[in-house]
């Protein structure tokens, strides 16, 4: 079976062959990221704890919110220096990103001015310091590009983006097809190939992967395919809880983020630097768990300065602010502080069992690195990007 030519592509939006058309599976993508956004506030506390099913508090009075605060770091939050960013290198990554994306026809061309505001070629850059060069670093600007076009044409329902918990388990299984392609016979084979081709976040899974598959291992590629499937799983655990408008637990709200988190970019460290943690070292419980927690650490972090943002276009979108306010009947500056406290200690568990690691071997101290280089670098992004996020004034 031959792989899909870009040059041979039908017009975005067309349907999937056999299934009813809708517009969430169209070309396109608002390349706002698919995580919390929010707005500044003064503290709201519930009367009581809310019963399972229950709405979450807020949002706050506007007219008695508080100065939002601009860029730079959370007050306490800890974290660690981020490599500068080589404004050469990010130039040119979001050049090649901005030519991919138009070649692919991955979203209109009204949404270019948004796309370069985005900032992704200085993400990218920021997260990978030791990336081999930049076509590694372009395959994985690549696949952040096409996780946001799934998060938000598929998933999110704010900001008129067309996504809906509603049906979304089925649009997200045809997504996993077109990093784990199907094997079947050569006419339905051909079908399926129509299908990723039609659509714009399939059609940006499918270039990514096969673009990453030439610079990285098999194995890596197939360690990526299965971190793709545990973030789709957390996105079908959120939607399924707004369709039920259920109020997690805390832990329970943890979980879910484990998943819907960003572990995908950091399952991709080391083929983009030029190495590979081997297999059976990757799959260790213990670097499993220094993984887990690097990706934890970060996903907080996009609650933590997505709070603002997210509290002015959707105060019902889950982030952890709102939960522990939700559960613990505090206000929602004290439930911000305790995030951030939540955050800390995770970030601190990772730091000291890295550590600990590290010394035991050679390989798993660069995978540890690098881990840690992705972190960092995330964080100085989002504390950074003015255009983008603003803190509240709790401090």
């Amino acid at each position: 079976m031959s792989e899909p030519s870009v040059t041979d592509m039908p017009s975005p939006g067309a349907p999937w062959p056999g299934v009813p058309w809708s517009p969430v599976a169209s070309s396109g993508v608002a390349p706002s990221g698919g995580a919390p956004s929010g707005v500044a506030s003064s503290e709201v506390a519930p009367a009581s704890a809310p019963p399972s099913g229950s709405r979450l508090p807020g949002p706050p009075s506007l007219a008695r919110s508080r100065r939002a605060r601009g860029g730079g770091a959370i007050p306490g939050l800890h974290h660690r220096p981020a490599v500068p960013a080589d404004p050469v290198k990010v130039a040119e990554v979001e050049r090649r990103l901005a030519a991919w994306a138009e070649r692919l026809d991955l979203f209109p061309r009204a949404w270019r001015e948004q796309f370069a505001r985005f900032g992704l070629g200085r993400a990218i850059v920021l997260a990978h310091p030791g990336a081999a060069g930049l076509e590694h670093l372009t395959a994985a600007g690549k696949f952040l590009l096409a996780e946001h076009l799934v998060d938000n044409l598929y998933c999110e329902v704010d900001e008129g983006k067309g996504g809906s918990p509603r049906g979304l388990g089925g649009r997200l299984l045809m997504a996993q097809s077109a990093l784990d392609p199907l094997h079947s016979t050569p006419d339905m084979e051909e079908r399926w190939q129509h299908g990723v081709r039609a659509d714009g976040p399939l059609r940006s899974y499918r270039f990514a992967m096969r673009d990453y598959a030439r610079l990285a291992t098999p194995s890596q590629t197939d360690r990526l395919v299965h971190d793709l499937a545990r973030l789709h799983l957390g996105y079908l655990g959120e939607a399924a809880w707004s369709e039920t408008a259920h109020v997690p637990q805390v832990w329970e709200y943890l979980v879910m983020r484990q998943f819907n988190n960003f572990r995908p970019c950091l399952a991709v460290v080391d083929a983009v630097d030029g190495w590979e943690l081997p297999e059976a070292v990757y799959a260790r419980p213990e670097v499993q768990r220094i993984t887990a927690l690097a990706g934890n650490a970060a996903t907080i972090v996009n609650d933590l300065y997505s709070f603002t943002r997210e509290m002015s276009s959707d105060p019902d979108h889950l982030n952890l602010p709102m939960v522990i306010a939700a559960n613990e009947r505090c206000g929602l500056k004290a439930a911000y502080l305790k995030a951030v406290e939540i955050h800390n200690r995770i970030m601190e568990a990772f730091e000291e069992e890295s550590a600990a690691l590290s010394a035991t071997s050679p390989l798993i101290e660069r995978y540890a690195t690098g881990l840690a280089a992705w972190v960092a670098g995330s964080h100085e992004w989002h504390a950074t990007h003015t255009d983008r996020y603003s803190l509240p004034d709790y401090w």
